[in-house]
């Protein structure tokens, strides 16, 4: 029943900024842990994010704190991913989830309810 629209990826230059866009018109995310991940051709799904449903704190690996960061508004139904100081290993199709939690320094997730990603690319 979750839907997922993924939005605001494109091209960017190293040390350039992004801001994605997760909006859902299933459920409401209110309640639930929404985290961002990204895959690239060949690579699982690597998490980058894990907003608490309980008290809106995020965790982020080391690969991304310090320069992404989440925000959400449960009235809107939409979860952002602001991404500052890219680099080009930061390149991928970014995707948001529900139900991910902390896993040994990664961020995992419980459901497998995926909307079509963003294409984000850093290049020169």
């Amino acid at each position: 029943q979750w839907h997922f629209v993924e939005s605001g990826g494109g091209l960017v230059q190293p040390g350039g900024s992004l801001r994605l866009s997760c909006a859902t018109s299933g459920f409401s995310f209110s309640g639930y842990s929404v985290g961002w991940f990204r895959q690239v051709p060949g690579k699982g799904r690597e998490g980058v994010s894990c907003t608490s449903g309980t008290d809106g704190s995020t965790y982020y690996p080391d690969s991304v704190r310090g320069r992404f960061s989440v925000s959400r508004d449960d009235a809107k139904n939409t979860v952002y991913l602001q991404m500052n100081n890219l680099k080009p290993e930061d390149a991928a199709v970014y995707y948001c989830a529900v139900d991910c939690f902390y896993c040994s320094a990664n961020v995992c997730y419980n459901n497998d309810y995926w909307g079509q990603g963003t294409q984000v690319t850093v290049s020169s």
